[in-house]
């Protein structure tokens, strides 16, 4: 039995997650990894299991984090900035209905 290699677990494809590097046969990238291991503290072993991937898929993710590190933290920081003109131009149809329904009481 031949071991896997990084570029196994690792794949860039342009029509899947935007050409981003994410894990083969799955629309996990990199950078969410990252964003799990290192944000929010979650193990190897609690992302592999909450996404039903292998524990040496995440750690080849995180070792390609580690060998590629300035283009996965600007892809975090990218990521980060899209959510943050989406919260922006699209209002939440909760929040509204909150504030409608404070006005209401009133």
């Amino acid at each position: 039995m031949s071991p896997k290699t990084l570029d196994q677990y690792i794949a860039c494809s342009p029509g899947i997650c935007g050409g981003q590097p994410h894990l083969a046969g799955h629309r996990i990238t990199v950078h969410q990894i990252v964003v799990w291991y290192d944000r929010m503290g979650l193990s190897a072993d609690e992302i592999a299991t909450n996404h039903g991937l292998s524990v040496a898929a995440v750690h080849a993710a995180l070792a390609y984090y580690f060998d590629h590190r300035d283009e996965v933290e600007q892809l975090v920081v990218d990521n980060q900035e899209f959510i943050e003109q989406l919260k922006q131009s699209t209002p939440s149809k909760l929040h509204g209905r909150l504030g409608q329904d404070a006005a209401d009481a009133s």
